[in-house]
């Protein structure tokens, strides 16, 4: 489904990347000082990542896992992936106060997500390592994003604070 998707708009993965790096540090300079808001987006975001990586597909799967890497993250499929993870680095980083979880919190889902891929091909989907290490990248890329948004939030005054809360 996302595979079909990618091939007729190629240039899709690239958009939602370069807007996941545009407007989530803008989002997550708006969720620092609301912490409860950022745990419910990234809650949310875990489930969009679940959803679209463990839906059903319909199809036989002739390879369960591919276990090669192709090393490269420029292509639409791997981008995607890059782009897919990138909400969860951000908004755990930022709800956690802690970038690096953010990070954490992506790879450890990424893993979860292919053994699951791998040990059930009823789902019609076969985990590789490449997803796994585009995934990673996301939620790394995410987790910068949050280092910088955290930086920025804490050079507010109590002023600014009090009207962000507004």
């Amino acid at each position: 489904m996302l595979s079909t998707l990618l091939a007729a708009y190629p240039w899709l993965a690239f958009a939602l990347l370069a807007a996941a790096v545009v407007v989530g540090p803008a989002l997550g300079w708006w969720l620092a000082p609301r912490p409860r808001a950022a745990w419910a987006l990234a809650a949310l975001a875990g489930v969009a990542v679940l959803v679209t990586t463990l839906y059903p597909t319909g199809r036989e799967v002739e390879l369960v896992c591919v276990l090669g890497r192709d090393g490269t993250l420029a292509g639409p499929e791997p981008l995607a992936n890059v782009a897919l993870f990138v909400p969860i680095g951000l908004l755990v980083g930022v709800a956690s106060r802690r970038p690096a979880l953010g990070a954490l919190a992506g790879a450890v889902l990424t893993v979860g997500i292919e053994l699951v891929q791998a040990l059930a091909p009823a789902l019609g989907r076969s985990c590789a390592v490449d997803d796994a290490i585009a995934n990673t990248v996301g939620a790394a890329l995410g987790a910068v994003l949050a280092a910088a948004v955290l930086l920025v939030a804490r050079r507010r005054t109590p002023r600014e604070d009090a009207a962000a809360l507004r």
